[in-house]
């Protein structure tokens, strides 16, 4: 997938085709608050790594933005104070992951109307949020869905 190869058999330990990524299953965009590069604050040694595997497998990354609400054809987004360039950003599955106070009242009404829904990450236990436990549940359960 990086385009690693036996370094005895090329130069660098570099596959000449390069890196070959499988294709990926889904369209995924990634949405952020912050209106800064999405990983920024990654580690130093590893953010790369991640930021290059998202490019590599064709994530949209998208900072600055707005929640606006989610829609039965996606979710709604704006950016910046000023709310600007509204758009329906299309999906059929909408995982958030958002703040670090433990807000349940969305997963309450989901509830009471019978939709399913999952809590993880500081929704589900925000005392001492680890971001790499909370991106962990992330992925864990997007398998899944």
């Amino acid at each position: 997938e990086w385009g690693v190869a036996d370094p005895a058999a090329h130069r660098g330990g570099l596959a000449p085709e390069g890196p070959r990524p499988e294709p990926p299953r889904r369209t995924v965009t990634l949405l952020q608050r912050k209106a800064e590069k999405p990983g920024r604050r990654l580690g130093k040694t590893t953010g790369w790594i991640h930021r290059a595997a998202l490019a590599m497998k064709g994530v949209t990354m998208l900072s600055g933005v707005n929640y606006e609400r989610i829609t039965p054809e996606g979710i709604e987004i704006s950016f910046g104070p000023e709310r600007r360039e509204p758009r329906l950003v299309a999906a059929d599955t909408v995982v958030l992951c958002a703040g670090q106070e433990p807000e349940r009242g969305l997963a309450a009404e989901l509830e009471a109307a019978g939709i399913a829904h999952h809590v993880i990450g500081g929704a589900d236990v925000a005392a001492e949020l680890d971001a790499k436990r909370a991106i962990d549940q992330g992925a864990r359960l997007a398998v899944t869905l």
